[in-house]
């Protein structure tokens, strides 16, 4: 059974590698980049956040919020290179002004909700296992129970019962 740490480090993994690609292909439009960037240039950026997710959801620890705007910079980072790989890119591998002030408006305000994220999906999970376990316990039995229980010895029962359904039926063998 995976523990409620397990279970919010993949959250917080899924988070940043998906905010990663989202912020990624948004400043980057928005700084004049290819707005239809090539098919090779998408699966760079989903296999790059992808390993920027598994990256952030490997350490079962808290993280704060500062080590999430670290890893939402090395995502966004991997994130615009792998969308310049295009062919014909229409600007240079640098990065405009609006460019980077979106890459760096979204680190701090990514990483403060993937923190509230991570924080509600603790509590949620919390919640749901105090209801499971009061949901889980059986209250006691307003009475006690009985069973009949036969005394004295039982009688063996007969051999005509016990033979009556073993050996061979039908006629004998030819001989």
């Amino acid at each position: 059974m995976r523990t409620s740490a397990e279970a919010t480090a993949r959250v917080r993994g899924a988070f940043v590698g998906s905010v990663s690609g989202a912020v990624s292909i948004a400043a980057h439009a928005l700084g004049g980049g290819d707005v239809s960037p090539g098919q090779s240039s998408i699966i760079l950026l989903i296999a790059a956040c992808t390993v920027v997710g598994v990256v952030a959801g490997a350490r079962q620890a808290r993280f704060g919020v500062g080590e999430v705007m670290v890893l939402l910079a090395i995502g966004q980072a991997v994130g615009h290179v792998a969308l310049t790989m295009s062919r014909g890119h229409h600007h240079s591998t640098g990065m405009t002004s609006v460019m980077v002030a979106a890459h760096l408006a979204a680190i701090p305000v990514g990483a403060l909700l993937i923190r509230g994220a991570e924080i509600a999906f603790g509590r949620a999970v919390s919640a749901a296992t105090r209801v499971v376990r009061a949901l889980g316990t059986r209250p006691a039995a307003p009475f006690a129970l009985h069973y009949a229980v036969p005394v004295g010895p039982l009688t063996a029962p007969r051999r005509l019962l016990f033979s009556s359904g073993c050996g061979l039926r039908g006629p004998p063998p030819h001989r």
